[in-house]
């Protein structure tokens, strides 16, 4: 028995100690019984002195409640999406894009685990919070199931605040074991590894999450203080506070030993015990990483070198013809079940008419598919040496199979411009009520059916006409799941701009450019020109075209929902006209600070920041390596500021940078 804290203390290092070796490192240095005995006594001193409970005792990491549902959770900083490569060229072009800035440029490279991506914040040592990714703004609070992953440690050395991010993974082994599990007790199987471990991390009882073994892999950094040095000597030291030890993390220094990483890490993908679909690729210089900042979508210092696609064949059974949102019509191969990486695959998108005549692709063909990672399932070409005779030729569409119109056949895509089509309306409906839209809880897409299939609602706008009384009428309605709809709905008014923008569901335009539109156009955003938009910084004619005939073609109910709504606009924080109200600035070439605080700081005072230089741009500033944009600049007569210039004009309006 456990005589006093000190005693207390010393047997749950020692406890620490054995678990890290047998759960971590895969090393015991202890026999089970041994470990089970030491556990149960310090069990009992705490039950006994429940002030003196370390924190990080191994005791502490399955809790005693369950969860009614999971809470949602803020990233301190954005967990980002990578921009992806596939092949040695456009690894390469990522490489010397780099080198224009960076010609001395180091590389740290990574695996890419097929897991569940999950974000821990540490402060003064101890954990705080485990959150997943969701859409990388916020995710699902799980902090008492990550703590009963064993290769989460619940204290580290380091004290001040940080998020380490990594994926929980469980290996193909442990997969088999729940899967066999699973058909004992009559439960639906698991479809790979990496929805097992997601499936594990989301149990509202984190005794059920404990039971399985997750594992917790690091790779990168969220929010934290360290501003300078080597990225690949940071993550080596983080691994050193109890962590999993991230396999093949690998200093590179040039093109050449990143390929030969991403050789060898193909030859073995099959073998590894954990799926792997890649490797990540980022500048290993900390303060370079800062200075090049992010995209709408992605960081510039960073790229995902993607594996080869897995191919298997299948033949085409029929073809299933979808109705989009957008009204575009898009073929769908019903195809003879196959598995590729234990998924099990029956449909692959056929993209368009045009590709299936490119491609020569006919029903009973058998055909290739690639499927890579989440990527949906494609067709990329026919075995005509395998074609019997009873193959028919796939014929486009006349009529829209969902509301009989006849359909606008384009050079590549075949639309239906029936507004008031069911399919256009019920997609329209329920991407608009969805979380990444509007979020209007309780209306999701067998509610939207319901509504529709009765005639409650035919297009959004009865989304805030809808009656008490009538919603009581349906089947499997009461009135406290109809008062919640009626005040999910109201909830909507004075939303941000932004949410309301994304939720329309204008083509090639997200969260992201979104955000961005709302920022910089407020309200007037659809009474922009096509020149306006493209100005924006990671804007092309294309989303400009979308914005543009988008708002053309749904005036109406543009104006109709920003009535009914109001939504919010961003607030610009100048009060005062500054000399850069509203000019427009571009940013080039390496700064002594993060483009993004500069243009943050630009914006504050009425300034508009985009990518490209035109005869609109008023200014354009520039650091070291500034290239082409300083050119166009000079040959157009932009007014050029240095860094230098830059600061004396923020000196003359009382800023200081």
């Amino acid at each position: 028995m456990i005589k006093n804290f000190e005693e207390y203390q010393n047997f749950t290092s020692l406890l620490k100690k054995m678990a890290y070796h047998y759960y971590v490192l895969d090393d015991p240095i202890a026999t089970d019984e041994e470990y089970d005995t030491l556990y149960h006594q310090i069990k009992t001193y705490e039950e006994k002195n429940p002030g003196q409970i370390i924190p990080s005792s191994p005791t502490q990491r399955v809790g005693n409640g369950v969860l009614e549902s999971f809470k949602k959770h803020k990233h301190l900083e954005r967990m980002w999406s990578l921009d992806d490569i596939f092949d040695s060229q456009k690894l390469q072009e990522w490489i010397n894009r780099i080198y224009k800035t960076y010609p001395k440029a180091n590389f740290t490279c990574s695996p890419k685990f097929d897991g569940v991506s999950l974000n821990l914040y540490y402060d003064k040592g101890i954990l705080q919070t485990a959150t997943t990714r969701g859409d990388g703004i916020e995710g699902e609070l799980v902090t008492p199931q990550a703590k009963t992953i064993p290769s989460i440690p619940l204290e580290i050395p380091y004290q001040k605040g940080i998020e380490i991010r990594g994926e929980v993974v469980i290996t193909r082994e442990d997969f088999e074991k729940i899967n066999q599990e699973r058909i004992q007790s009559k439960q639906n199987l698991f479809a790979n590894p990496r929805n097992a471990a997601a499936g594990s991390l989301r149990q509202l009882d984190p005794k059920i999450t404990a039971e399985r073994k997750l594992k917790f892999i690091p790779w990168g950094l969220g929010k934290n203080d360290i501003k300078e040095g080597s990225f690949f000597k940071t993550i080596n030291q983080i691994l050193q506070y109890g962590f999993y030890p991230t396999p093949f993390v690998t200093f590179c220094p040039d093109i050449h030993t990143i390929q030969k990483l991403h050789d060898e890490l193909v030859r073995m993908r099959h073998t590894y015990p954990i799926m792997l679909d890649g490797m990540v690729i980022m500048i290993d210089n900390i303060a370079a990483q800062k200075q090049m900042g992010f995209t709408i979508k992605s960081p510039r210092f960073a790229c995902a070198y993607k594996f080869p696609a897995i191919e298997k064949s299948s033949k085409i059974l029929s073809i299933t013809l979808q109705v989009g949102r957008t009204g575009v019509i898009t073929p769908v191969a019903e195809l003879e079940p196959v598995e590729i990486e234990g998924a099990t695959i029956s449909r692959a998108t056929l993209h368009n008419y045009s590709e299936i005549e490119k491609k020569d692709i006919k029903i009973k063909d058998t055909v290739i598919i690639i499927r890579s990672g989440d990527v949906i399932p494609k067709i990329i070409k026919p075995i005509t040496s395998l074609r019997d005779g009873t193959q028919i030729d796939i014929i486009k569409p006349t009529q829209c199979p969902v509301c009989g119109s006849e359909l606008l056949i384009e050079e590549i895509f075949i639309r239906c411009q029936n507004l008031s089509c069911k399919a256009r309306v019920k997609e329209s409906i329920i991407y608009f009520a969805s979380k990444k839209a509007l979020n209007i809880d309780g209306l999701g897409e067998k509610i939207v059916e319901q509504l529709f299939e009765n005639k409650i609602i035919s297009n959004i706008l009865d989304l805030y006409s809808l009656d008490l009384e009538e919603l009581l009428k349906l089947e499997g309605w009461q009135e406290k799941k109809a008062q919640n709809l009626l005040q999910s709905v109201k909830n909507t008014q004075n939303i941000q701009l932004w949410r309301l923008l994304n939720a329309l569901g204008i083509e090639h335009i997200g969260e992201g450019a979104s955000k961005k539109l709302a920022a910089n156009f407020g309200l007037d955003i659809f009474k922009k020109t096509h020149d306006d938009i493209v100005a924006l910084d990671g804007f092309g004619k294309e989303m400009a075209a979308s914005v543009i005939d988008f708002g053309i073609v749904n005036k109406i109910l543009i104006d109709k929902l920003f009535t009914i709504i109001s939504p919010q606009a961003p607030q610009t924080t100048n009060v005062n006209m500054t000399i850069f109200t509203d000019k427009t600035i571009v940013l080039t070439g390496t700064l002594s600070k993060p483009r993004d605080q500069i243009a943050s700081l630009l914006e504050s005072l009425g300034a508009k920041i985009t990518s490209n230089v035109s005869k609109n741009t008023d200014f354009i500033v520039y650091g070291i390596n500034a290239g082409s944009k300083l050119d166009k600049a000079n040959a157009l007569k932009i007014k050029t500021l240095n860094e230098e210039e830059l600061n004396k004009m923020l000196k003359d309006e009382n800023i200081i940078f």
